[in-house]
């Protein structure tokens, strides 16, 4: 079915395939109907995110966290607690019935980018649509970061614990009740997007 409907990997892991190109990609596949969508998961859940050089990612992450800090103190406070803080500042999500996201992101620790991850997953019972997000993970124990570090990564609802927050958790949170592996802030143009689950993403460590 991929081959029929023409989804060759290399146009969407190319480092000359733009965002822009990327999402005219979707809206075509889209415009497939259910095959299409189909094809889309596929081709989403299998390929690096986005062609964005690590420079651009990195001033990416770096606004998405600035933003996230200003709205939301409580993820600021973790951030001076964590390990590591992995965001994904722009995940791609689309399908028909049967949808795909991915997007690519990096891991800070104290600032600094130390690694680049891809998050991927397919889901079921969309609406037609594509629509962007993104999402950041605070890293709060040393086992959770070991994990993460394997070249295989993991898939967000096995092993570490993760806990999804939303404003009334944020607005309650405070250094002494921190207790989870992860505290993951889902967030889009209109604020913390707690309802936007990710469970079943699989994050891979990118070469």
């Amino acid at each position: 079915m991929v081959d029929a409907l023409s989804v060759d990997a290399q146009d969407f892991s190319s480092p000359t395939f733009s965002n822009e190109g990327r999402d005219m990609k979707i809206a075509s596949l889209l415009s497939m109907g259910m095959a299409g969508a189909c094809a889309l998961a596929l081709a989403l859940a299998v390929l690096p995110a986005q062609a964005a050089s690590r420079a651009e990612l990195d001033r990416d992450a770096t606004a998405a966290l600035n933003s996230l800090y200003a709205k939301y103190p409580a993820a600021k406070q973790l951030s001076s607690k964590a390990r590591a803080v992995l965001v994904f500042p722009r995940v791609i999500k689309a399908g028909l019935m049967i949808g795909g996201e991915t997007g690519d992101g990096v891991m800070k620790v104290n600032g600094k980018a130390v690694g680049y991850y891809n998050t991927s997953g397919v889901s079921y019972g969309l609406q037609a649509g594509a629509q962007t997000y993104g999402y950041a993970l605070f890293i709060m124990s040393d086992s959770a970061l070991k994990v993460l570090e394997k070249a295989d990564g993991f898939e967000i609802g096995t092993g570490p614990s993760v806990v999804v927050m939303d404003d009334a958790m944020a607005s309650k949170m405070s250094t002494t009740t921190i207790n989870k592996d992860i505290y993951a802030f889902i967030f889009g143009q209109k604020g913390l997007m707690a309802g936007l689950g990710v469970q079943g993403n699989k994050l891979t460590k990118l070469k």
